[in-house]
């Protein structure tokens, strides 16, 4: 039996972030994948033009109908696009016997929200309890903590804050950092951080759900988190450097880019 991974986030047809990203990065750890859909959006490289949230009883239908068939070894969430959706699988989450990795998504890379102001706190008062890993960027980190994070020292202390609001460990990215991207990871006892050179690219459409789907496949396959966060560091960097250069704007990573 293969290790299993369960996403449950949004579609992008144009196969850079979503569950497509998750799917193909799931397929790259030697992972079988399932995909819940949670909302559509009509988007490519160049931007977002629109975005369809899902009826929550469907996505709730799509979860109940992969866990009685084929369950899965760790689970993570990306776009949920509305309170009602993040209640919905966060009461779905009560009954999960595998980590669930938590990926915020409240800003598409084109600037377009994909959770309203409403929802975030639903995500920090009803999803993120249910975390084995929450995984913010800077904003996303901002938003959850009401605190400014622009600095590594920061970024320790919205990880320690958001951790004792109930998530069992915290990944902030510090994609957003001025110098290197250094992210750090809170586990409750431990700060650990990954730091990789800041590569001058266009080309990051889906680094977000890249890094959380690497995440979990590595979760799935019994891979202890730090080292899970470490590899799935490594795979993104050289899935930025090697990024194949498609769409006419923020384009997609090489989602087949070799495992270190």
């Amino acid at each position: 039996m293969p290790a299993i991974a369960l996403t449950i986030a949004g579609s992008d047809p144009s196969g850079g972030a979503g569950v497509q990203a998750d799917l193909k990065t799931f397929h790259q750890f030697g992972v079988y994948g399932e995909a819940v859909i949670t909302l559509i959006t009509v988007q490519n490289t160049v931007g977002v033009s629109r975005v369809e949230v899902l009826p929550a009883d469907l996505v709730i239908a799509q979860i109940d109908a992969v866990l009685e068939d084929i369950p899965p070894l760790a689970a993570k969430t990306g776009a949920l696009g509305s309170a009602e959706m993040v209640a919905a699988v966060a009461r779905a989450a009560e009954g999960f016997s595998f980590p669930l990795v938590v990926d915020p998504v409240m800003v598409s890379k084109h600037g377009v929200p994909l959770l309203p102001e409403g929802a975030v706190a639903a995500v920090r008062d009803l999803l993120l309890p249910r975390a084995a890993l929450i995984t913010p960027n800077l904003p996303e980190a901002e938003a959850l903590t009401g605190a400014a994070v622009r600095t590594l020292d920061d970024m320790r202390r919205a990880a320690g804050r958001i951790h004792d609001m109930g998530a069992r460990a915290v990944l902030i990215k510090g994609g957003h950092l001025e110098n290197a991207a250094t992210d750090v990871l809170y586990d409750g006892t431990h700060f650990h951080e990954f730091a990789a050179e800041r590569i001058d690219t266009p080309h990051t459409h889906g680094t977000g759900c890249t890094y959380s789907a690497a995440i979990t496949a590595g979760l799935a396959a019994g891979v202890e988190l730090a080292e899970a966060v470490a590899r799935s560091k490594c795979f993104l960097d050289q899935a930025i450097r090697t990024a194949p250069g498609l769409g006419r704007g923020s384009g997609p990573v090489n989602h087949h880019a070799r495992l270190s």
